[in-house]
């Protein structure tokens, strides 16, 4: 958790740097005959659960890392409408106790959202940007940590997440973000609608809340 909040408060400073400097890119967004386009970095926070109809694999909130790029570009000219596509990095999961022992899922996801942003122009250079769409994830690791309990002889023990959920994931994705010159922040939601668990009889999915910053070029 330190070096998340570390990697973040980095991010900012570097950011607050970053806006400094003027962009080549002109904020005449919107004009009649030229379509806009960006690149942007994005570091943030999830905080994400498993829910199930199984108390089994029904997990609590734990915390992880979302990290990439995005590419945005206009949808017509006249109108603040954009497209932005994504690749990231990003950490879901969650926890639970059995029989005094913690368990902690990691699943950690190559996630690929695609989302439609509307652009408020709120003051000079400050955006405010409501955005749905959706994503895909294929897991690429995580582990499955049974902590163990002295009380209850239960031994330590770690598998891989993916031996008791599969890799594909994909669902709805919904927020905001808010643009002030190169600056980037956003918050938003992931609901899951794959089911990931393996076992035929139980239905388990996502959930995710995140929030990012970045920049935007």
């Amino acid at each position: 958790m330190k070096k998340i909040l570390l990697m973040i408060c980095f991010a900012a400073a570097a950011t607050h740097c970053l806006a400094q400097y003027q962009t080549s890119r002109e904020r005449s967004r919107y004009s009649r005959t030229t379509t806009e386009r960006y690149y942007g970095l994005r570091l943030g926070l999830n905080i994400s659960t498993v829910n199930s109809d199984v108390v089994d694999t029904d997990l609590d909130s734990r915390t992880g890392l979302t990290v990439g790029g995005v590419y945005g570009i206009q949808l017509a000219n006249s109108y603040p409408i954009w497209l932005e596509l994504g690749l990231l990095y990003s950490e879901k999961g969650g926890k639970r106790y059995h029989q005094g022992a913690e368990i902690t899922t990691r699943l950690t996801y190559l996630q690929l959202p695609v989302v439609i942003k509307y652009s408020f122009d709120v003051l000079d250079d400050l955006y405010i940007q409501p955005f749905l769409g959706g994503y895909l994830a294929y897991g690429v690791g995580g582990k499955t940590k049974n902590y163990g309990s002295v009380i209850n002889n239960i031994e330590r023990e770690s598998h891989s997440s993916f031996n008791d959920f599969r890799r594909f994931d994909g669902g709805l994705r919904v927020g905001c973000g808010a643009e002030y010159k190169m600056l980037y922040a956003e918050i938003g939601f992931d609901f899951g609608l794959a089911n990931i668990v393996k076992d035929d009889f139980t239905t388990a999915r996502n959930q995710n809340f995140f929030m990012a910053i970045g920049v935007n070029f």
